[in-house]
């Protein structure tokens, strides 16, 4: 039998064709077009208010080249901007936008930058060592607002009121050593185009070893990828699908801060980018003040170099449906002053910082030698700031019974300008000096010493920036050799005082700030120091005693070069 030619099955493959074709168009999901998130980032800003010098090197010209701009006037006027394209667009940040700033913020305990970075905009940011700076009472009160300081002398002098930061801070490895838990936010969430984009934060494991141990002692730092790896399933439960890691931990690259997808990154953060859960496609970085937009195993890393003296511009292009990040585009812009409008309310902040701190930082302090007292090491790893620095310490607690100074180069945040007749302001100053550290006196032995010369960072690059040797007082030297394998660098028979070799067994009272004599910067023979007396002098005030008493005395301080206190070999 032929069942082909009977109307009625014809008509019944029909109808079911034709009701399958709509039950699956029923099913069927409709397609939706592609949703561009658009996020723009900025790290290691240190309260950089204002428009300065700075230099550049394009990826079309190796040539370095000096612009100025930056400051946080400019900065407004491209995301005011960028917002009339987006008005969707997070603003967000890679730590380190506070601490180590300028008088311009310093001076008001860093509440007109928290200000400035709220009116900008700012959604979340990373917390950074920086932030860490005066300890987690400030950084608290810094986060939500009020006088209770242990700066009284700065806190709530800016306006007579602080309502806080208004935008997160967070950091999924920072742990409250009580609880065991994340001491701040370990997350954010935003809702943007109807897409969750969970933003989790980090700051470099290594913290202690850059802030007082006495500030931290509440906390402690564990591994920054399981740290972030251990917020995913929480996140995805709550519904999010775009994962943007904001850590403050960076590295270096050969090339230029705007090259596309750059590929030589190298450091810390590389290893952390390789451990990371595979939903997470972008990382916002920090620390190493560096601009780049590189890729770590399929990953985009960016970081905006520092002090606002870029911005990067990111495109999230995300599937219509599932929500996935289908690519990622990047753009490092330079923050240079343009025709765009500056929002009023941020010339209306920086009216009220200049004039409230103008005052204060063109008074002058003393007459220098030079026009500028570089902080930049010779060969040697000396510079002629770390001299006077150290010499001025010295000086200070002499008295004590003090015989060498010890001074951390990282700790000295610039070159001393001066801008006539070499004088230097206070301004100029407490740029130099900006933490606020005070000099406590202990007793090491001559073997100790020795092994502390040893401990300095000595790494086989030739750049000496990438070293941290330490700065001595007058008196003190010593050679070391390049050649000799690490621990063994320091020629022993050319470590002396006054002329005179040191004695292995003998005990010098020596001074250094608290933040290396609490073991920071990876310096663990300080810890071992005995009678230990912090006399509560700081830094900042110690410097400027010292080069005030050298110019009323008609010998002021200062040269080109460095005194030759440390010799290098090879």
């Amino acid at each position: 039998m032929n069942l082909s030619h009977r109307p009625w099955l014809t008509l019944v493959r029909t109808t079911f064709s034709l009701s399958l074709s709509l039950g699956l168009l029923a099913c069927a999901t409709p397609q939706r077009q592609p949703v561009v998130v658009n996020l723009v980032a900025i790290n290691d800003f240190h309260g950089h208010l204002d428009q300065e010098k700075f230099s550049l090197t394009r990826a079309a010209d190796p040539k370095p080249v000096q612009v100025e701009g930056g400051g946080i006037e400019v900065l407004g006027s491209y995301l005011q901007a960028w917002r009339k394209e987006d008005k969707d667009l997070v603003f967000v940040g890679g730590g380190d936008l506070i601490g180590a700033s300028p008088g311009i913020s310093s001076l008001f305990a860093d509440e007109p930058t928290l200000q400035g970075l709220g009116r900008l905009g700012l959604r979340v940011s990373a917390l950074g060592n920086h932030e860490f700076d005066h300890g987690i009472q400030e950084l608290q009160r810094q986060i939500k607002g009020g006088c209770d300081s242990p700066r009284p002398d700065r806190a709530c002098k800016f306006d007579g009121d602080f309502k806080g930061a208004q935008f997160s801070y967070i950091a999924a490895n920072v742990m409250g050593k009580l609880s065991g838990q994340p001491f701040f936010p370990a997350y954010h969430i935003e809702q943007v185009k109807g897409v969750k984009i969970g933003f989790i934060g980090a700051v470099l494991r290594d913290t202690p070893m850059m802030v007082a141990s006495e500030k931290l002692k509440d906390v402690s730092f564990i591994d920054e990828a399981e740290a972030i790896n251990r917020t995913i399933p929480g996140l995805k439960a709550a519904g999010v699908t775009v994962f943007v890691v904001l850590i403050h931990e960076g590295g270096t690259t050969t090339e230029a801060f705007d090259q596309p997808a750059c590929s030589q990154l190298k450091g810390p953060i590389v290893n952390i980018v390789k451990r990371l859960d595979p939903a997470i496609k972008l990382i916002v970085s920090g620390h190493s003040h560096t601009g780049f937009m590189c890729q770590v195993d399929g990953r985009t890393v960016t970081q905006a170099q520092m002090y606002g003296h870029l911005l990067t511009r990111i495109a999230l292009t995300l599937d219509g449906n599932s929500h996935e990040v289908m690519q990622i585009d990047t753009k490092n812009v330079e923050m240079t002053p343009s025709q765009l409008a500056v929002p009023a309310e941020l010339s209306t902040l920086m009216e009220q910082a200049r004039k409230g701190s103008d005052a204060m930082i063109n008074q002058p302090v003393a007459r220098l030698a030079v026009s500028t007292l570089s902080r930049k090491l010779n060969e040697a790893g000396e510079s002629p700031m770390g001299n006077v620095v150290a010499d001025a310490q010295l000086a200070a607690v002499k008295n004590l019974g003090a015989q060498i100074a010890f001074m951390n180069n990282k700790g000295i945040r610039g070159n001393l300008e001066t801008k006539q007749d070499n004088i230097s302001t206070y301004g100029q100053n407490s740029t130099v000096l900006p933490f606020g550290n005070t000099l406590v006196l202990m007793t090491l032995t001559g073997a100790q010493i020795r092994t502390l010369l040893e401990q300095q960072m000595w790494l086989d690059d030739e750049s000496p920036d990438g070293r941290n040797v330490l700065q001595v007082s007058d008196g003190f030297s010593y050679t070391w050799d390049r050649k000799r394998p690490v621990g063994k660098r320091v020629l022993a028979e050319t470590v002396k005082l006054n002329g005179v070799a040191i004695d292995d067994q003998a005990e010098y009272r020596i001074v250094a700030n608290n933040f290396i004599a609490g073991g920071g910067d990876r310096l663990p023979m300080f810890v071992e120091g005995k009678n230990k007396v912090d006399t509560g002098l700081k830094d900042i005030d110690v410097f400027m005693q010292y080069i005030k008493a050298k110019d009323h005395a008609g010998t002021p301080v200062g040269s080109s070069n460095p005194a030759g206190r440390v010799q290098r070999l090879n």
